[in-house]
């Protein structure tokens, strides 16, 4: 892969110049006046005139009209959010108290045995040390919430916190008495959706034969991720006998409070977004999980980003906010929510699987994964066919429509992944008449492979054995097949592996911070369902099931979700900033057999733009030795260091700021990682310079001493090499320098090298990647 060059808002006049075009080239609308959407508006709040008893008198009265305002936004962020036309928003865009304006915009959902993967373990501890995090609040932006789940009992839990400010919405098929002291409140976020369909766009509103008008969960995305945090000990948990065992989410007495921002089959607006972010920090929670983001494969600067702005005001008042890294890995620069106060969770496996196995007419035998828990084909031979031999694409996908009944009837068919979701070519594959599916990876997926609880007799194959199969149809004059479906296992080795789909680096608008910032477990998680819907989410679907198991970096996120709750309960003075340092100074970047993780989309060893700093290790996270804290001011600085002025830093942060006269660097930033990128332009020796500060949170009287694996082709020094710490000094800082020479240097497959700086006492090890590579100056 070629050294990736990355475009940066780092030099001021292209950054001004952007800037002040980005209202008037948002709002043309190819000279028409008449299209009414729906804009979110930053407003200056220290200028409302004292003549408006609210802000909301102000915004009717000054910016538009009651019926056209959606939110009104007061906690993480100043402004309103309306339905406009073109030049209602011109107008209002003029006035010299806004600072911002953005379009709404649709976002995606990022789609028992996990928590001891992490490390977890029963009556010793973070779970006895945090009591099972009983006393913190997670607040799960997603789909909503199925209440009657096991998961969600509040048998044995003790008061709902004092503190805590929120309500329990009541709607369809949900009233106040869903809520209990384990749901201890439930919102649900519908103008921004209701308003994109009632203006004409391609979202027609809240359908209410399918949807709920309420916090409960006609999609199941939301009732997952929010057991997968804190679910209660559920005994006698499977999905159809798969994964048999008791489920249990990370933080299991945790309480937890569900925002529905996202609708079935239509996403998540920004604006219901930025509300429930507002809503969540009033009421007093600790945690956010948000398993949401762009899914266009486009990150946007941080002050157009409103899910970077929301969670910079959650933040600033001390709450954890996790978000998922998306899922359009193996590709480089795929990772969203790139924003560094929040944390950045990509996916890996874990050591169970469900196999299934391909049995071919010519005795060979191919391994895949299933989740497939209906009739079994008894080893039965079946016709075996590949639509995708005549060249057509989407019969070669199992698309819609696509596929001649004539020529699947009674058949084995073989479907390519891609283009639509791999449960609907197995409806596809059973409408035509197919009798079973085997779904085959593109190169790009490797043999990264997932199950799916199909409707059909089906098996998922890697990338090599699906290109087998298609060969064998080719050769042989009689092909047929039966598959065998053999339950589930665990131990199995490697694991973890860096899930496939899994968003990677470098970070496309800070590569200076490294993203992800970890992973966590993604693959093939058991976790609560709802009863709206069967376990592929296909209508057609009937079955019913209180477990499922689904993968994602969705699925990941709610795993750091809990783990913060458990690290804040044992932990109540840390910071966010403390909290992801601790998880990530002390992730593990090895797997279960002790050698370097893999990536499973090239079977190679992973890196720090697979993985971040490794895989969640909560067993060693309770206890990290020393963290790297950041505050609000170093946040704002950072965005002074990135180009942005004191009026767009405002748009993020609320308040007026001043940038410092010189200007800082953006890789002194405190973060746990280090980025050093060396111009493509430079010639013979460079070096770069990052000043970092540790906070010891061990024992008083420590000593601890670098310890640096240097990246291929460069010298990395560490001055002092050597930290001590008393009852009086708890914070020290120290300089890493990266020195590379530009005629030696020769950078890896992904256009970086990799290397470690460690702090170690003898008993604890602090541990921070290094990342060297090249940018094309602008």
């Amino acid at each position: 892969m070629a050294t990736p060059t990355f475009l940066s808002l780092s030099f001021p006049f292209l950054f001004l110049f952007f800037f002040c075009n980005f209202v008037t080239e948002t709002l043309s609308f190819s000279g028409e006046q008449a299209a009414l959407k729906t804009f979110i508006f930053r407003v200056d709040s220290h200028t409302k005139p004292s003549i408006f008893p609210t802000h909301y008198h102000w915004y009717t009265t000054e910016f538009a009209d009651p019926p056209q305002i959606l939110h009104v936004y007061d906690t993480v962020f100043n402004g309103f959010s309306a339905v406009l036309s073109s030049d209602q928003v011109a107008y209002a865009s003029r006035h010299p108290s806004v600072l911002a304006v953005f379009e709404d915009k649709r976002r995606q959902l990022h789609t028992t045995r996990s928590p001891q993967f992490l490390g977890l373990r029963n009556q010793r501890g973070l779970w006895s040390e945090s009591d099972y995090g009983s006393d913190v609040i997670i607040g799960v932006f997603d789909t909503g919430i199925w209440p009657e789940r096991r998961s969600f009992s509040d048998l044995n839990l003790g008061p709902i916190p004092s503190r805590w400010k929120g309500v329990c919405e009541s709607g369809a098929k949900f009233s106040v008495r869903n809520c209990n002291r384990k749901l201890i409140g439930a919102r649900f976020f519908s103008k921004g959706h209701e308003a994109a369909g009632s203006i004409g766009g391609p979202i027609s509103g809240v359908n209410d034969t399918l949807e709920f008008r309420s916090p409960r969960d006609a999609d199941g995305h939301g009732t997952h991720t929010a057991s997968t945090a804190a679910g209660r000990y559920a005994f006698e948990a499977s999905m159809a006998g798969y994964a048999s065992g008791i489920a249990k989410g990370v933080a299991p007495k945790a309480r937890l409070a569900v925002y529905k921002v996202c609708w079935k089959n239509s996403g998540c607006f920004d604006s219901d977004i930025l509300a429930a972010f507002d809503a969540a920090v009033n009421d007093g929670v600790d945690v956010i999980s948000i398993s949401i983001g762009g899914g266009d494969g486009i990150s946007s600067p941080y002050y157009l980003d409103p899910i970077a702005i929301g969670a910079y005001g959650a933040v600033s008042k001390g709450v954890f906010v996790s978000s998922s890294a998306g899922n359009d890995g193996p590709n480089g620069m795929s990772v969203t929510n790139l924003a560094p106060w929040m944390t950045t969770v990509g996916a890996g496996t874990i050591d169970r699987t469900f196999p299934a196995v391909i049995v071919l007419g010519d005795g060979r035998r191919l391994s895949g994964v299933s989740l497939y828990a209906g009739a079994p084909l008894k080893g039965k031979m079946y016709p075996l066919v590949y639509p995708g031999k005549s060249g057509m694409l989407p019969a070669s996908l199992c698309m819609e429509n696509s596929l001649d009944p004539n020529l699947v009837r009674g058949k084995i068919v073989i479907c390519d992944r891609g283009s639509s979701p791999r449960v609907a070519k197995g409806m596809v594959v059973k409408k035509a008449g197919g009798v079973g599916m085997i779904l085959s990876n593109g190169i790009s997926q490797g043999g990264g492979l997932v199950g799916d609880a199909h409707i059909l007799p089906a098996c998922a194959v890697g990338s090599d054995e699906g290109n087998a199969v298609k060969a064998y149809v080719s050769s042989a004059s009689n092909p047929t097949a039966t598959i065998d479906f053999q339950g589930t296992v665990i131990g199995i080795k490697p694991a973890p592996i860096v899930a496939s789909f899994s968003g990677r680096g470098p970070n496309s608008v800070n590569p200076e911070i490294l993203k992800p910032d970890l992973i966590a477990p993604g693959v093939n998680i058991l976790a609560a369902w709802t009863d709206a819907v069967g376990p592929t989410g296909l209508d057609s679907d009937k079955r019913k099931t209180e477990f499922n198991i689904l993968s994602g970096t969705s699925m990941a996120c709610p795993h750091v979700s809990g783990a913060a709750a458990l690290l804040k309960s044992a932990h109540p003075d840390w910071s966010p900033a403390a909290i992801r340092s601790a998880m990530m100074t002390t992730a593990s970047i090895v797997d279960n057999r002790n050698q370097l993780m893999t990536d499973e989309s090239t079977g190679k060893s992973s890196t720090p733009y697979d993985l971040g700093a490794g895989h969640l290790n909560l067993d060693r996270a309770m206890d990290p030795g020393l963290v790297y804290d950041i505050t609000n001011d170093d946040h704002v600085n950072f965005l002074c260091s990135i180009g942005y002025g004191p009026k767009v830093i405002q748009v993020i942060t609320r308040t007026p700021v001043k940038c410092p006269v010189k200007r800082p660097l953006p890789e002194n930033l405190n973060y746990p990682s280090m980025a050093a990128l060396f111009p493509t332009s430079s010639r013979g020796s460079t070096s770069k310079m990052f000043i970092r500060t540790v906070t010891n949170v061990g024992a008083p009287n420590s000593v601890y001493r670098a310890r640096i694996e240097a990246p291929k082709g460069v010298t990395v020094r560490v001055k002092p090499a050597k930290l001590v710490f008393t009852e009086a000094v708890k914070k020290q800082s120290f300089v890493v320098t990266v020195t590379a020479d530009a005629r030696s240097l020769v950078l890896g497959e992904s256009g970086a090298n990799f290397g470690s700086l460690s702090w170690t006492d003898g008993k604890h090890v602090v541990r921070s990647p290094i990342v060297v590579t090249e940018i094309q100056p602008l």
